[in-house]
Parts: structure tokens; C-alpha cells; sequence
């Protein structure tokens, strides 16, 4: 079955079972290898894009369900002011330690500062709060996400 999505702000079309999960959807025939697999079951995280905006775990997201959506992955969230800000200050603050869930952490990121551009620590807890990290640089994640926020201000 032809799926017809935009992903990064390009109209693509995948030729995928309905039901196959939007992650190997985008890493398998998309080549977009950014978005990670974690537990494949939206506990962790690792996984999270946007779709029309809206974080979404994409292990369980049938690619189905985002016929005619806008996908936008850790390849194309830098594309504005607010994915800029929040790369830019995960790169300052050396939030990254093992990196591998950091592509699901500034996904949820972003859609916090777009949502909240001036979070408090709370909030910050609350919106990161599905995002695992083994490497538990929660400290760095929450100080980068106020540098972002303060770099929009």
C-alpha cells in the first residue's frame, strides 16, 4: 500500500503495510535513522517525533494513522527558530552522554518551548517525564531546555 505523508517538509510517498510502525517506516524506508528504537512499547521515549506538531512515539504509531500528516523527525526539527534553540543549547551545555536517546529528548523539547515558550522546572519535569535516559543527564536536559527558553525570550 503507497502511503502519502510529509516527512521534513517533503511530500513522500512509502510503500509500507498500514499497520507498520511510523519508526521503521522512517528508518527502514525513509532513511531517516535519527528517530531510535527503544522498548517499542511508548515507555521510553527514544522514538518520539511530530506529527501536524504533536509529539508522538512512532514505535506504535501505525504509518497509517499519518496518511496526509506532517511527520517532522530530529533531521528536520532544526529547520525553525525553536529546533535551532534547542540544539544549539544541547551543544553548549554538552547534554549528550551516550546520545541515544537525546533525538527523542529534544523532540519533546521542542514541543514543550512551542507549547511553553517559559517553562518552569515543574513543567519541564512534567512534559520530559515520558523520556528515559540511561545515562540520567536529566540535570543537562532541564538546564538546556531553560537555556533554549531563555534564547528565545
Amino acid at each position: 500500500m503507497t502511503i502519502r505523508l510529509n516527512i521534513n517538509g517533503a511530500d513522500t510517498a512509502i510503500d509500507a503495510p498500514g499497520d507498520m510502525p511510523l519508526l521503521w517506516a522512517l528508518r527502514d524506508l525513509a532513511r531517516l535513522t535519527g528517530t531510535k528504537y527503544g522498548c517499542g512499547m511508548a515507555l521510553c521515549g527514544a522514538c518520539t517525533v511530530h506529527v501536524d506538531g504533536t509529539p508522538v512515539r512512532a514505535c506504535v504509531t501505525p504509518v497509517s494513522a499519518v496518511a496526509g500528516r506532517r511527520v517532522t523527525t530530529i533531521e528536520g526539527v532544526g529547520a525553525d527558530k525553536v529546533g535551532q534553540a534547542v540544539q544549539a543549547a544541547w551543544d553548549a551545555l554538552n547534554v549528550v552522554q551516550c546520545g541515544y536517546c537525546q533525538s527523542g529528548q529534544q523532540m519533546s523539547a521542542v514541543a514543550l518551548l512551542r507549547a511553553n515558550p517559559r517553562p518552569s522546572d515543574a513543567d519541564i519535569d512534567n512534559a520530559m517525564s515520558g523520556n528515559l535516559c540511561r545515562c540520567a543527564t536529566y540535570e543537562r536536559i532541564r538546564a538546556a531546555i531553560r537555556h533554549a527558553a531563555q534564547a528565545l525570550a
